[in-house]
């Protein structure tokens, strides 16, 4: 109902506008300027007086001038006769007639043939017009032939790169992303896309090259997150969960909380933390292992409470990394010699292995 009310309204719209643009109009038949004592003409024709009293003008000039300001000012009649029959031609009822026919036959016609009802598509739904966009092969296809004739086309480069790890094409990819860095110049984005089409290519294998791109885009940028989560991802695959967990912290340190990334960075230090074993517990250890930073990084920096020093030992131990635990339950004694300060902490760390050291009584 509200479509026939939306299409009848605009109808009614385009027809009124269309009837003021053509009906009758009230139009001068006479030129103004004929008339008027200060016209064009009448001083023309003063000035052709003047001139031939003052002797300027000879009697046969002064009337052939006359002779072509008089068929001047019978054309300009002419022309506004015209205007006025013009306008006045076409009758106001026989318009409004074929207007109003002219719409009726239009939502007639819609709605035999039509489909008003008929609720909107989403454009996968529709396959007359998912044939008609444009193929991605096909573009590709274009812009190599584009980027033959013209290698050094840098837009064209730009454009076909992502699109070749769009359909899986890493090696291209990698040729691409090549291209726009010896066009362009090496940014920690250029590098950083470079590596991870290299290291698709690798189907998992690694790859030496894509680490030293990495490591230059996250040495280019101290802000540059996406790079160091792929140094932490690479060293959690190669099984060098000391500098994974590092790399892990690193990204993390970068996090304001809340991007999407965060929940990965947090299960992949958990993973390294815990020697390449996922947790039981992905969410707890996503959670013990955002903590864990945090709270080793506060108190590093700070120092804390006693009881604060051994959560982070326990979380450590949690985790099933012994040496994080050893080092900070070290930390911990040099912040609090006296024994009686850390009783608990000292069961803590005899019950898990720890080395007990420094305690004074």
């Amino acid at each position: 109902m509200l479509f026939w009310f939306i299409a009848i309204a605009i109808t009614a719209i385009a027809c009124a506008a269309l009837f003021y643009a053509a009906g009758r109009r009230v139009v001068n038949d006479t030129a103004p300027e004929l008339d008027d004592p200060n016209s064009h003409f009448r001083l023309v024709l003063a000035g052709i007086d003047a001139d031939l009293a003052a002797g300027k003008l000879g009697e046969v000039e002064a009337q052939a001038a006359k002779g072509e300001l008089a068929r001047e000012i019978l054309r300009l009649k002419a022309e506004a006769g015209h205007v006025v029959a013009t306008a006045k031609g076409l009758g106001q009822a026989p318009l409004l007639a074929g207007l109003a026919g002219i719409a009726v036959v239009t939502l007639g016609i819609y709605a035999v043939l039509g489909s008003p009802d008929m609720p909107s598509q989403p454009l996968a739904g529709r396959p007359e017009a998912v044939a008609q966009t444009i193929d991605l092969e096909d573009a590709i296809t274009r812009i190599e032939s584009q980027l033959t004739a013209n290698p050094d086309d840098l837009r064209g480069w730009t454009v076909i790169a992502p699109a070749y790890l769009e359909l899986s094409r890493y090696a291209d990819a990698a040729r691409a992303y090549r291209r726009i860095i010896e066009l362009s110049a090496p940014t920690a984005d250029l590098q950083t896309s470079l590596a991870e089409a290299l290291m698709l290519a690798s189907n998992g294998a690694g790859s030496p090259e894509a680490m030293t791109l990495l490591r230059a885009a996250a040495a280019s940028d101290p802000t540059h997150v996406l790079s160091r989560l792929y140094i932490a991802a690479e060293l959690t695959r190669a099984e060098d969960y000391p500098a994974a967990v590092t790399a892990w912290q690193e990204a993390l340190a970068l996090s304001k909380g809340g991007e999407p990334w965060l929940t990965t960075a947090q299960q992949g230090l958990a993973v390294a933390q815990n020697g390449g074993v996922a947790p039981a517990n992905d969410a707890e250890a996503a959670a013990i292992g955002q903590m864990v930073s945090g709270l080793a990084g506060r108190l590093s920096a700070n120092g804390g409470t006693i009881e604060e020093w051994t959560q982070l030992v326990r979380a450590y131990l949690v985790l099933g990394d012994t040496d994080s635990a050893q080092a900070t339950y070290d930390d911990a004694v040099v912040a609090y010699p006296q024994a009686f300060n850390h009783g608990d902490l000292d069961i803590l760390a005899l019950g898990a292995g720890l080395k007990l050291n420094g305690a004074q009584p």
